[in-house]
């Protein structure tokens, strides 16, 4: 499976963006989606996930109530949509890949199966 994420750029505090991952060489719906984010001299940590089926969602304390993940099975696609945006959401954000579903409650994700090659998104204060 490859994943692209897109949709990143520069914006002010208080905007939004919503980032895209698009997967390509697999069957899509058999996989739990989350996405993930670096930001410079940090760790790559959790922000959200979603079941195969778009059921469920999981999001990180930080960005709960802000950010919200969606995925069209149809397209092949999950969706991050990030609101209320803050300097501190500045990272790269990386989509991912996985058939289980434990990494879903933000732990234990350093070994999901694919992962995509991130992109950047800049909120200036």
């Amino acid at each position: 499976v490859q994943l692209q994420a897109s949709g990143g750029g520069l914006v002010q505090a208080g905007g939004s963006l919503r980032l895209s991952c698009a997967a390509s060489g697999g069957t899509f719906s058999m996989y739990h989606m989350g996405w993930f984010r670096q930001a410079p001299g940090k760790e790559r940590v959790f922000v959200g996930g979603i079941r195969w089926n778009g059921g469920t969602t999981y999001y990180a304390d930080s960005v709960k109530g802000r950010f919200a993940i969606s995925r069209d099975n149809a397209k092949n696609t999950i969706y991050l949509q990030m609101n209320s945006l803050k300097p501190e959401d500045t990272a790269v954000y990386y989509c991912a890949a996985d058939r289980t579903s434990s990494w879903l409650m933000g732990r234990n994700y350093k070994g999901m199966e694919y992962w995509g090659k991130g992109t950047l998104v800049t909120v200036s204060s």
